[in-house]
C-alpha cells in the first residue's frame, strides 16, 4: 500500500489477557490513508478471502465504517512460483 502512495499502518491489537487479537472496528487490520481516501484492510489467505469478505459485511459495525467514509479491501494472499502475490478485493 506504501507503494501506492498511501500512509499504512497496523492497526490490529493483541490482547494479552485473552491471548486473542482484535482489529480495528472488528475487521481492519491496516488503515491506509491517502489524499481524500481512508482504507481499511482485511489480509487473508486467498483461499480464505470471501469467507473474510462475508464476515465483514455482516459485522455490526461494517455499515457505520463505510457510512462514514472508509473504503473496504479484502486482500488475499497466496504463494505461487516462489512468489507472494495478492488478489485485492472491494468490498462496497
Amino acid at each position: 500500500m506504501r507503494d501506492r502512495g498511501y500512509y499504512a499502518e497496523s492497526v490490529e491489537r493483541f490482547n494479552s489477557f485473552t491471548k486473542r487479537k482484535h482489529d480495528l472496528f472488528g475487521f481492519v487490520d491496516i488503515l491506509c490513508l491517502k489524499e481524500g481516501e481512508v482504507l481499511g484492510v482485511q489480509t487473508t489467505s486467498l483461499s480464505n478471502a470471501s469467507t473474510r469478505r462475508s464476515k465483514i459485511i455482516d459485522h455490526e459495525n461494517f455499515k457505520i465504517v463505510i457510512a462514514s467514509g472508509i473504503k473496504i479491501v479484502v486482500h488475499g494472499w497466496v504463494k505461487r512460483e516462489s512468489r507472494w502475490t495478492v488478489k485485492e478485493i472491494v468490498i462496497e
